[in-house]
């Protein structure tokens, strides 16, 4: 989540209780989660196993709870709980906000476009023009639709990550992170019924132009989908994946966290993906490897009852 202008870290500091250490005299532009980090960010840990992580990573400004030495340039912002305080600072940036109206006053809808009744349209949500959103639809808070997008009934657009804070030394083990990121669709995409395209924790989910989705297809959180993809029915894509241009995911695909999968990839029904994959492919099983290959020892399974007779002398 980028602020709406840059925040002084003394100021920060004093909002959270914090003893900065470093560059006192700096601003930061925004706050996110350690995937999605920019220069000019905020970024917490609360692990010793992620503290290098943190330290070497384009955040400038460090949430921790350990005194540490302090990389040239960034500050830390010392607390004794670093997620209680991104936790603070989020909702103070992006607190709730409730609305009694279908479509919130708020609202921005493009010339041209069509609300069905019953859809909702959230706060701060904008929607291109010659865009038509279907009975039933949810479009909630902070999302950018584009021009000439068609959503279908009872799909959610721009519900909270699955996205959690998990210690057990204490009586709840998970605690929510609040997701202040939004959800971006750009133009000409469809997308079916009942999907379910979950905004970012701190960053952006996006689907890219001229991508199409059938129904029953959810994106997990932060997930960014090139342009002029088309995804058949039932694709799971969990969080902060990427998806290049031109991919097509046919029915029941699903894929794992933090992976990435090349332009112009085909992955066949039912395919399971733990692991990136080159561009320019088609891809079959689980887990996926080169169709082809799948199919050749498909044949070899199948001769394996001859070549046992063979064997055997039989």
């Amino acid at each position: 989540m980028q602020f709406p202008s840059p925040v002084p870290l003394t100021w920060i500091t004093d909002l959270i209780g914090a003893k900065l250490i470093g560059n006192t005299i700096a601003n930061a532009t925004g706050i996110n989660e350690i995937h999605k980090v920019e220069k000019g960010d905020l970024v917490f840990v609360d692990h010793p196993k992620y503290y290098n992580k943190c330290l070497q990573s384009a955040a400038s400004f460090i949430i921790i709870n350990k005194e540490t030495e302090v990389p040239e340039g960034k500050a830390l912002l010392l607390v004794d709980n670093p997620f209680e305080a991104y936790c603070k600072i989020v909702t103070h940036f992006r607190p709730f906000e409730k609305t009694e109206k279908m479509i919130s006053p708020s609202a921005i809808i493009g010339e041209g476009s069509y609300i069905y009744p019953g859809a909702y349209i959230g706060n701060h949500t904008s929607i291109g023009k010659n865009s038509i959103i279907h009975p039933n639809v949810s479009i909630l808070d902070n999302c950018i639709i584009g021009d000439d997008v068609v959503i279908q009934s009872g799909t959610v657009i721009g519900s909270d990550a699955f996205y959690y804070n998990g210690k057990k030394d204490r009586e709840i083990w998970y605690k929510k992170m609040p997701s202040c990121g939004r959800v971006i669709i750009e133009n000409n995409v469809e997308i079916g019924s009942n999907c379910t395209i979950d905004r970012g924790v701190t960053h952006d989910t996006k689907i890219g132009q001229g991508t199409k989705m059938d129904n029953l297809i959810h994106i997990g959180h932060d997930t960014v989908v090139g342009k002029n993809c088309l995804f058949a029915a039932n694709v799971v894509i969990a969080g902060v994946v990427i998806i290049e241009d031109g991919v097509t995911l046919w029915g029941q695909v699903i894929v794992n966290k933090t992976l990435t999968i090349g332009a112009n990839a085909v992955l066949l029904g039912r395919t399971g993906v733990s692991n990136d994959l080159e561009g320019n492919k088609t891809y079959w099983g689980a887990p996926a490897q080169e169709a082809g290959i799948v199919r050749r020892e498909l044949v070899w399974i199948k001769r394996i009852p001859q070549l046992w007779e063979k064997v055997m002398g039989k």
